[in-house]
């Protein structure tokens, strides 16, 4: 067979699974998690169920791989605008995370749900794989994110003495060996840090934000400019708040 051919039809295979995953996620947005089911995107493919299946074997192989993929793909993004801003500006890198994440989830909002809300049902999740890797990729980023802003942050992490017992195994080995030295309270801001930048996000997907406020973003950016400043860190250019 030659080269060619070979080159064809992986372009179409990639073409149909990508189409697979599209079509998930909108039948996900129109019925739920539930919703999504191997025979029902053959039905609207016009395939039939065998060959969807030498895609994905089963509907669990297709939500890992579509969670996988979206998470994989929030990690990205929320990098690459960190990482254009300079890294002496780690408030600005803050602001650049989540203002990314906060853009992706806008427009993927089903992914979002997927990634972080709404369990799909009898789905168990693998030990390990592409969406555990974004996972971790996701906890480095934001713990390097208060490491940057440490020891400056640490009158933000309060009085309360953590030890690395506070924490899951995994979360407490993967600090410590990308950030020698820093002590488990920073462990525990970044966890705060996380909780403000999704808190807000989570509610304006969800729809609840929707009916109470004109600018969520505007609303968004003031609780990230809170944030900065309280890890005594320089906020936003042009925000009032600025020394």
């Amino acid at each position: 067979m030659s080269e060619q051919t070979m080159s064809r039809r992986d372009r179409i295979r990639a073409e149909t699974t990508a189409e697979i995953k599209v079509i998930a996620l909108r039948l996900m947005a129109a019925g739920g998690p539930g919703a999504i089911s191997l025979r029902a995107i053959a039905r609207e493919m016009g395939m039939t169920a065998g060959a969807i299946y030498s895609y994905y074997p089963t509907r669990d192989d297709l939500v890992t791989r579509l969670i996988g993929d979206l998470y994989t793909e929030l990690v990205d993004t929320a990098e690459a605008a960190r990482d254009a801003v300079p890294a002496d500006d780690p408030g600005g890198r803050i602001l650049a995370w989540a203002e990314a994440v906060r853009g992706w989830a806008l427009a993927n909002p089903e992914g979002f749900r997927l990634i972080y809300g709404d369990a799909v049902p009898g789905y168990q999740p693998p030990e390990d794989g592409p969406a555990r890797e974004a996972e971790h990729r996701a906890c480095t980023g934001l713990t390097g994110l208060v490491a940057a802003a440490w020891p400056g942050a640490e009158r933000a992490a309060g009085s309360r003495d953590y030890g690395w017992s506070d924490f899951g195994e995994v979360l407490a080995e993967a600090a410590r060996e990308a950030f020698p030295g820093l002590p488990p309270a920073a462990v525990a801001l970044t966890l705060r840090v996380w909780g403000r930048m999704h808190g807000l996000v989570a509610l304006e997907i969800y729809g609840h934000l929707r009916a109470l406020v004109r600018d969520p973003g505007a609303v968004y950016r003031d609780e990230i400019t809170d944030l900065i400043v309280s890890l005594g860190l320089t906020p936003p250019a042009g925000d009032d708040r600025r020394e």
